[in-house]
């Protein structure tokens, strides 16, 4: 099979995907059949070479190729890492700030590596390609026939069985062409051009370091300290490489690259047949551990920091870097939201991951497949004797490796500054945010007179006999009642009214209050009861002057006391003891007793200072350390002031509950009002708002992808939207 052949494959499979668009789902089965094929000598070969090469070594041998391996692959993996971290300096100077995630609350995963590679029965392992622990067992069965005196019995045997596997691979290695067409044609016909619209600078900024890495870094240091030159690396592998890089899977070629680096070994480091035969023990011994494509997925954690206004130090990378060793020798998509949470970047961003995954996943493989090339070839030269230490061979490549990646990383950055980060629109986000469905509604800017006070207990009837919901609302309650660009009056409490007016068969009046009269005696519980209100919204936390001023409903929602401070401050915050340790802030806190009985309690040499809005927080930004606000909603308003973040101090979250407002004495209306808000949570309203207005997911449908014979040669009708699709929570 010659190189043209995996082109032409791949060519045909695209031009057939971006003609067919959607579908070409019908190719999916081929494409998938195709890779178990590869998949299925694979784990049998690994078994059965790692046993045999091991135990056809002696004592010495054995030991003294681990150590030399081990020192290489720990040199590759800080290679890696160190690329990894060169990342961010790819990104250009932004100020985001995305809605809230739940991640501030949650505490960091537990992570048990003797669970993850010891399994107790090895054949699960090899029945579930559980691939760490066939290679630990196949590692320990090699070294115990280094002891067996007529070990040639079973090694002659496991030769056979390695051959015939090898043999078998040979045969569905043909069909690597029709394969690659289908999966070609698929990816090409349902991927998503806005997959990747919200992800531009990390995409490029990977694909350009990874093609960095795989072609120039591994297989340069490979010719720099071995006679193996790295214009026959390439030679010897780019079949295996390109298909690796298409099918998104290094697993299917491992005996294909075991097989060149062999023949490499053997015809440029002059070795004997046991030198040759080494790279069958280190290949599939190396796969047990984290590759470099794995680690430069690290990258993904820094740039999901720089998305979502968290950014890591760069203090903490030796802590992320040694963390990311350890999670990775699992699986990258167990260790990616791991690392997110044990980081305190939003765990929503995962999607982002999910999404790059589908492109990033393939030159991910490539690195992997060149990583392994590289520790066989430099392995088993150092293993045999034959690594060279030139000075001017190795100077010649740290400066043209120290070159290539200014090009690469200066020129990302240059062109994400230029045309890819685009300026940040989280306040357009929220103009843009509406209610759906509507209830017939007006906003009315003075209040109306009091109808006259109604009959005690005949609230719910007098409302059902006017037709009419009459409801209170704080105008700058950020998210739960504000208005957008268009004027309407918009937010999460808005939304439940809207709705509990259509099953009321009820048109809705919203009248603006005044936030300093909620908590007097004259102001909004007097107007509850006069009967000029029925209900009152804005996100009310529950207080005990509250419940014993109104009647409050059942809570339908808990916030999470928080702290909304500058963006390079966020870590000061991150615990109440280091908020303590600093002594005597100025605190901008609401105006409510509560609220600020609490934070005296929490922190007592802090001054509290009580503004009477939110927004004025931010408009004498000079005065204060700190806002403390609920994190769902300071998340909203760092949209509007990107330039502060939010923080939940560690540990244990305080909980406030959320509830409507009525007037006392109204049974009826507050029993009814209650079992409502219960049928909501139990239907999922409650957590469809919460979506959409707190964590900021939208939920539109998403139509038949782009196609020629669709959209250019109209030769199919236009599709209904096909799939729920609903964008990450990061707004950027």
């Amino acid at each position: 099979m010659r190189l043209w052949h995996l082109v032409t494959g791949l060519l045909a499979g695209t031009a057939t995907g971006l003609f067919f668009g959607d579908e070409a789902r019908v190719l999916e089965p081929v494409a998938d059949g195709f890779v178990k094929l590869m998949q299925m000598a694979v784990l049998p070969y690994i078994t059965v070479s790692i046993a045999g090469s091991i135990g056809a070594l002696d004592v010495a041998q054995l030991r003294r190729l681990g150590l030399r391996v081990a020192l290489l692959l720990l040199a590759l993996w800080t290679l890696a890492l160190g690329f990894a971290f060169l990342m961010p300096l790819a990104f250009p100077p932004s100020q985001t700030a995305s809605f809230f995630s739940t991640t501030l609350l949650e505490p960091p995963q537990s992570f048990n590596l003797v669970d993850l590679y010891i399994p107790a029965n090895p054949f699960f392992a090899l029945a579930n390609s559980i691939v760490p622990a066939v290679v630990l067992f196949s590692i320990m069965v090699g070294v115990a026939l280094n002891g067996l005196p007529r070990k040639q019995v079973l090694l002659d045997l496991l030769g056979v069985a390695g051959d015939t596997l090898a043999r078998t691979m040979r045969f569905v290695v043909r069909l690597t062409p029709y394969g690659i067409f289908a999966i070609a044609a698929t990816t090409a016909g349902t991927l998503r051009v806005e997959q990747a619209a919200r992800l531009e600078v990390y995409l490029v900024a990977y694909i350009g370091i990874a093609l960095l890495f795989a072609l120039w870094v591994l297989p340069g240091l490979v010719s720099a300290l071995t006679p193996i030159p790295a214009r026959a690396i390439f030679a010897a592998t780019r079949e295996a490489l390109l298909t690796a890089t298409i099918v998104g899977d290094q697993f299917i070629v491992l005996p294909v690259l075991i097989a060149s680096c062999k023949d490499l070994v053997a015809r440029h480091a002059g070795g004997d047949a046991d030198a040759a035969a080494m790279p069958d023990v280190i290949v599939p011994a190396s796969y047990n551990f984290p590759h470099s494509g794995k680690l430069l997925s690290v990258s993904f954690i820094l740039f999901a920091g720089w998305f979502s206004d968290a950014a890591i130090d760069p203090s903490d990378y030796p802590r992320l870097g040694l963390t990311a060793l350890i999670t990775l020798f699992g699986s990258v998509t167990s260790a990616i939201p791991f690392l997110l949470d044990l980081f305190r970047v939003p765990a929503d961003t995962f999607q982002l991951f999910i999404a790059s995954g589908i492109i990033n996943s393939r030159f991910g493989t490539l690195v992997a497949a060149m990583h392994t090339v590289a520790i066989a070839l430099l392995g088993t030269c150092a293993a045999i004797g034959a690594l060279r230490w030139q000075p001017l061979a190795l100077a010649r490549y740290v400066v043209t490796t120290v070159a290539l990646t200014l090009i690469v990383v200066g020129g990302t950055r240059l062109l994400a500054a230029r045309g890819l980060v685009h300026p940040f629109s989280g306040g357009d986000v929220l103009a843009a945010m509406t209610v759906e469905p509507r209830a017939a509604a007006v906003v009315i800017g003075q209040p109306l007179p009091p109808p006259g006070a109604p009959a005690p207990d005949a609230r719910l009837r007098a409302i059902a006999a006017r037709r009419t919901l009459t409801v209170g609302f704080l105008p700058d309650a950020l998210p739960y009642a504000f208005f957008n660009r268009r004027g309407e009056l918009v937010g999460f409490d808005v939304a439940l009214m809207h709705r509990l007016a259509i099953e009321l068969h009820a048109r809705l009046e919203f009248v603006p209050l005044d936030r300093e009269a909620l908590d007097r005696t004259d102001g909004v519980s007097a107007r509850l009861r006069d009967g000029s209100l029925d209900i009152v919204i804005g996100g009310l936390a529950v207080t005990p002057a509250r419940a014993d001023a109104m009647q409050l409903s059942g809570s339908y929602l808990d916030e999470t006391l928080g702290f909304v401070v500058p963006d390079g401050e966020r870590r000061q915050f991150e615990s109440w003891d280091a908020i303590r340790a600093r002594g005597a802030l100025t605190i901008a806190v609401p105006d409510v007793p509560y609220y600020i009985s609490r934070l005296h309690a929490l922190l007592p040499e802090a001054q509290l200072r009580p503004v009477a809005t939110f927004d004025a927080m931010f408009h004498a930004p000079a005065l204060t350390a700190a806002f403390a606000l609920p994190a769902e909603r300071g998340s909203a308003w760092t949209l509007r002031y990107p330039q502060y973040s939010v923080v939940v101090p560690a540990p244990k979250p305080i909980t406030v509950p959320l509830a409507l407002a009525m007037p006392r004495g109204e049974r009826d209306l507050a029993t009814f009002v209650d079992t409502w808000i219960d049928l909501k949570r139990r239907d999922g309203t409650i957590d469809e708002l919460y979506h959409y207005w707190i964590l900021g997911r939208d939920s539109k449908a998403a139509g038949p992808r782009w196609s020629i014979i669709r959209d250019v040669l109209h030769w199919l009708p236009p599709a209904h939207p096909i799939a729920a699709a609903p964008p990450p929570a990061p707004a950027s």
